[in-house]
């Protein structure tokens, strides 16, 4: 990967593999109209030349002037179908990129993508990626082929007469050294510009999101002061990084285009001292203006490789991701008893959360999984979904380890509802049927009478038509959390994890809730993590989770016989009028 980031250029051409045809022609159609953008310049010196010589032939000016027409017209007809062969070949290439992202997804661990940010995987996938299509379209053949018309102008100079040929450089180089300077931090520089352009935009994000906190505490001033401060210091950066750049780029701009400085002085005495003819001046003063051009074009491209190399570098991290390592093969599961044998984990090799857990969970059980907050609860309820892969230790389903199922099948005995469940942009039926999308409709109406949706869904103005919005905004969460219930009965998963499901529900719509969690984990292996102790004292065993290790486990009675922490806990709850 080391390698990927260092050449972008060449990243990009490993990812465009489909589109090197296409990429290939864009260049040579560019680079054919960049040399045919020579012939008016060459015509105007060769007809300049016999005005000089009193040649009055008007064949001979009519030859050179259908040759500069026919130079320019397929200049613009080569370049216009180079751009639009590109063009083709980089939509091409961002739906490539996508596709790599899209098929990565699934084998990268489900808890870093639900830990992920939505707004930077869209930011990535979309915004990011789409940004590369202008630089790369225009890049591409634009670049190659105005390093290729200079370098070929010069050659023909050199061919003309190797003395001018020598001469026309010598501002060149020089105005490029200045341009040198630039480009030696050009890319830190650029760098530095997304990063404090992004903390700017999360700033005014974040200033826009909490205006109603600001607003009830009055802290105006003081949030006003941050937002503003992050403003302050990109314009800042930006006036910084322009001063930095503008006297370089100004001698760069005006020193190497001035090619005829030497060329005409040099190039006359040569002339009048009988060392070279009038022909071979006139086309040397020509094709001097005409060597510069193409390089100046290809130094405006440097913003557009800078904005590429850190977009590539961004998606290559996201491809380079860590994925689950499962067989393809998918194995006979007989039971759905759960062990944990010496597991220990860590997120992302951070500190690690789990300290050799050792657990096993009946199949068609009810084990209640309790601790303080951040005790490793929720992380062993996802191992066994799948989200992550356990590195030391194993975790079985039947006696197998989970890696040696296929992700797909494990995903298919585990229904997992949790308090923060969402819903995509479309209708309730749809969001239901998600479970299980060769459901029928009446099939889908079967488990929402049973998960308690039914009535509510029914009185709204298009029932099970109605779009719950973006994230499920047009619902209260009360209903957002019975139509994730309706979907993970709709599944019919052998396991169901209930991850603090009602936590933060009102009472009148737990009682709803309970009641659809009754017919869901009907004949399951059930596993709840419990926020509230009176919730799951008639478990068969409870799981006492404190500091990533398991306890100790038993009823309720056992655990409050035996654990001091667990006897705490319940005295804690039953004093906030939890048992009531």
């Amino acid at each position: 990967m080391k390698e990927q980031k260092s050449n972008p250029m060449m990243r990009i051409w490993q990812i465009a593999k489909p589109e090197h045809g296409r990429l290939l022609l864009s260049v040579v159609l560019a680079v054919l109209g960049v040399l045919s953008g020579i012939f008016p310049y060459v015509s105007a010196a060769k007809i300049i030349s016999g005005m000089i010589s009193g040649n009055r032939e008007w064949n001979y000016y009519l030859v050179y002037v259908l040759a500069a027409f026919a130079g320019f017209a397929l200049k613009s007809l080569l370049y216009a179908k180079g751009l639009s062969v590109s063009h083709k070949a980089t939509f091409g290439l961002l739906g490539e990129i996508r596709k790599q992202i899209f098929a990565k997804l699934p084998r990268m661990p489900l808890g870093t993508i639900i830990d992920t940010s939505s707004g930077k995987l869209k930011q990535i996938i979309v915004d990011e990626v789409e940004h590369m299509e202008r630089p790369i379209a225009h890049m591409i053949p634009e670049l190659t082929s105005n390093i290729i018309g200079a370098i070929a102008v010069w050659v023909y100079m050199m061919i003309v007469d190797w003395r001018m040929g020598l001469i026309c450089l010598i501002s060149v180089p020089v105005g490029l050294l200045f341009f040198g300077f630039i480009a030696a931090s050009y890319s830190e520089d650029y760098k530095k510009s997304v990063e404090i352009t992004q903390d700017m935009n999360a700033s005014i994000v974040e200033y826009v999101h909490g205006i109603e906190v600001i607003k009830a505490y009055n802290q105006r001033k003081s949030s006003y002061q941050k937002f503003k401060e992050k403003v302050l210091a990109n314009a800042s950066f930006y006036c910084y990084w322009m001063k930095k750049t503008e006297v370089c780029q100004a001698l760069c701009y005006t020193i190497a285009p001035c090619t005829l400085i030497t060329v005409l002085p040099i190039g006359w005495w040569m002339y009048i001292s009988g060392n070279i003819t009038a022909d071979v001046f006139m086309t040397s003063i020509m094709l001097s203006m005409c060597v510069v051009g193409p390089i100046l074009s290809a130094i405006q491209f440097t913003d557009s490789s800078a904005k590429v190399s850190t977009t590539v570098a961004t998606v290559d991290e996201l491809l380079a991701g860590e994925e689950q390592d499962h067989s393809e093969t998918p194995v006979e599961l007989k039971t759905h008893n759960i062990e944990f044998c010496g597991v220990n984990y860590s997120y992302h090799e951070g500190e690690e959360v789990l300290h050799n857990v050792n657990l096993s969970i009946p199949e068609k059980s009810f084990t209640a999984l309790v601790g303080p907050s951040g005790s490793g609860k929720s992380t062993i309820a996802k191992l066994i979904g799948g989200f992550w892969d356990v590195k030391e230790g194993i975790v079985k389903m039947d006696g197998k380890d989970l890696k040696s199922i296929p992700l797909e099948q494990l995903y298919d005995q585990v229904a997992y509802v949790s308090q923060d469940n969402w819903l995509f942009d479309d209708t309730i039926m749809n969001n239901i049927r998600m479970g299980n999308t060769s459901a029928s409709d009446d099939k889908v109406r079967e488990v929402s009478k049973a998960s308690g949706c039914d009535e509510f869904i029914r009185a709204l103005p298009q029932g099970y038509e109605t779009s719950v919005g973006s994230g499920g905004a047009h619902l209260s969460g009360g209903e957002r959390q019975r139509i994730a219930i309706a979907r993970a009965m709709l599944k019919d998963a052998p396991i169901v994890i209930l991850d603090e499901a009602t936590a933060y529900i009102d009472p009148e719509n737990e009682a709803v809730i309970q009641r659809a969690l009754t017919g869901l984990i009907k004949d399951k292996t059930v596993i709840i993590i419990a926020h509230r102790l009176s919730t799951v004292t008639n478990a068969d065993q409870i799981v006492l989770v404190n500091n990533g290790t398991v306890e100790c486990t038993g009823t309720h009675g056992e655990l409050l016989a035996k654990s001091t922490l667990y006897n705490s806990m319940w005295k804690a709850h039953i004093s906030e009028g939890g048992a009531a």
